[in-house]
Parts: C-alpha cells; sequence; structure tokens
C-alpha cells in the first residue's frame, strides 16, 4: 500500500506560528525542536503556573507504547490516531510495528505543521496515511479519502484519543464526538484514551493553565473527573487495570507513589467492544 498525506501544500494561512498550538506545545514538554516562539512562551508560562504538566506529558507518551503494544497483541492490525502531534519516535506505527509488521495507521491531526512532518516522519515506510482535520468533525475523518483506504470497518480497529479529548469542551459536543467516531467501529475495536484531569493535583495552577489555552491558543482546555471520563468508553469494556493514573497501566517498570505519583495529572485507559 502507498504512503498517503491528505494534502500536497498550505497557505500561508493555514500555518500560523504566531498563535500557541497544542500539538507544538506537547512537543515542547516533551523537550523537543519542532514548536515556535509562541508555542514555547505559552508553554513556558504554563510549566510555571503547573511544573508537573512536562511529568504528565512524558507519562502519556509512555502510557500510549503499552497500549498499542496490548491492542497489537490482542489482534487488531489497524489503527486511527487523532491528535497525532508533533512526531516524536518511537511514533505509532513504530511501536505496533514491534509486535506485528504489517499494521496500518491513519494518522489525524488538525495542524498543518504536523501533516508539514508526516511524509518525511509517519508515512515514508507505508501503510500509514495523514488525514488533515479536526476531531470536531468526527465523520470528514472516518469518510476521509485516506482514512478509506487504509481502514477496513468490518476487521477491529483501534481509535487512538491521547491527551486530546480535553482540548474539546462539552460545549463543543466531546461525547458525541466520541460517539460518532465509535459507532462505527466493530466488535473487538478497542478505544485507547488519555485524559488530563485534576482529581490528583489540586491547586490554582490549572486555572492559570486553562486561561492560557483559551485566551490564546487554537483550542480551549477542560479538565475532567475520572467518572466523566470514564463515560467516554460507553458501548467498551474497560481492560484491566481499568482507567487508571497513567504510570498506573500496565507498568513495565518501577511505578510511583505518593507524591511522586500525584504528579502524574492524567488518566489512561483502554476498552474493548
Amino acid at each position: 500500500m502507498e504512503k498517503h498525506v491528505s494534502e500536497a501544500g498550505f497557505s500561508p494561512e493555514q500555518i500560523d506560528t504566531t498563535r500557541p498550538h497544542p500539538a507544538r506545545m506537547y512537543d515542547y514538554y516533551l523537550g523537543g525542536k519542532d514548536n515556535y516562539e509562541a508555542d514555547r512562551d505559552a508553554a513556558e508560562r504554563i510549566l510555571t503556573a503547573l511544573p508537573d504538566v512536562g511529568i504528565t506529558a512524558r507519562s502519556n507518551r509512555d502510557f500510549m507504547h503499552r497500549a498499542v503494544r496490548t491492542v497489537v497483541s490482542n489482534g487488531v492490525r489497524q489503527i486511527i490516531d487523532i491528535g497525532t502531534g508533533i512526531p516524536t519516535s518511537p511514533n505509532t506505527h513504530e511501536v505496533a510495528r514491534q509486535v506485528d509488521s504489517q499494521v496500518r495507521v491513519a494518522y489525524v491531526d488538525n495542524d498543518p505543521i504536523v501533516a508539514a512532518y508526516a511524509g518525511a516522519k509517519l508515512t515514508n515506510s507505508g501503510n500509514a496515511g495523514f488525514v488533515l482535520a479536526d476531531i470536531r468533525e468526527p465523520a470528514e475523518i472516518l469518510d476521509h479519502p485516506v482514512t478509506k483506504e487504509l481502514i477496513d470497518f468490518d476487521e477491529p480497529v483501534a481509535l487512538m484519543l491521547l491527551a486530546v479529548l480535553h482540548f474539546v469542551t462539552d460545549a463543543e459536543g466531546a461525547s458525541d464526538i466520541v460517539r460518532t467516531l465509535t459507532e462505527r467501529l466493530p466488535a473487538g475495536s478497542h478505544l485507547i484514551l488519555s485524559h488530563a484531569t485534576s482529581d490528583f493535583n489540586r491547586n490554582d495552577g490549572f486555572g492559570q493553565v486553562a486561561k492560557v489555552y483559551n485566551e490564546e491558543s487554537t483550542a480551549s482546555a477542560q479538565w475532567r473527573t475520572g467518572e466523566e471520563i470514564s463515560a467516554f468508553f460507553e458501548g467498551f469494556d474497560l481492560l484491566e487495570p481499568g482507567l487508571v493514573q497513567l504510570p498506573l497501566w500496565r507498568p513495565d517498570g518501577p511505578v510511583p507513589s505518593g507524591a511522586s505519583l500525584r504528579q502524574h495529572m492524567g488518566y489512561g485507559g483502554v476498552g474493548v467492544k
């Protein structure tokens, strides 16, 4: 199967480096270099208000590795990764293909700059494609020609929503969006989901972080409780150990505890339909 990127080029209006974007800010939290002054400035103010954001970003990345290996080991051979972000190796297809070399991946992000990296870092090995689309338009993602060529909805699919739903507010219809994305998935499909929360570490910094995202970046932020996040798994049975703090989901090394564990401000879980 050939590699695919959804757009050949972008107008200057599409590539706005003057406004912080969550994907590029996340890249900065991870220590990456693919970000711009506006992203770094906003990210630094967030890290000043809530230093554990950086720790949480890294634990989210580690959770992704473990979750992808799990679903592929369970027999899934096709993945839709929504909210891909700036490519950071190992990417989803690289992790998946450590288990099975034939896994197909449709990457999705709404940042044209992420798309600019896709050909070199995500789709160059084949059996992978990139869709420039926004999670707020789920039907557009599912019906995109790249998605349709890569993903067979008659076979189990792993849908990845990692650290993306906290940028979709209830007013924007977060629950309906997830329902639209999952209703076409056949039995045996998996939902990999992670989400930021203030459940474990309550301080005034969360309000300051939300203000930066809501007033300056390209997406608003909404923290949710564990109960609210669990609701996104409607129609899915959670795999053990359920929806838990990121480092506690099937750890493959030492697990933090006490104050160190509270620094990981996110839930992660995997469900099977």
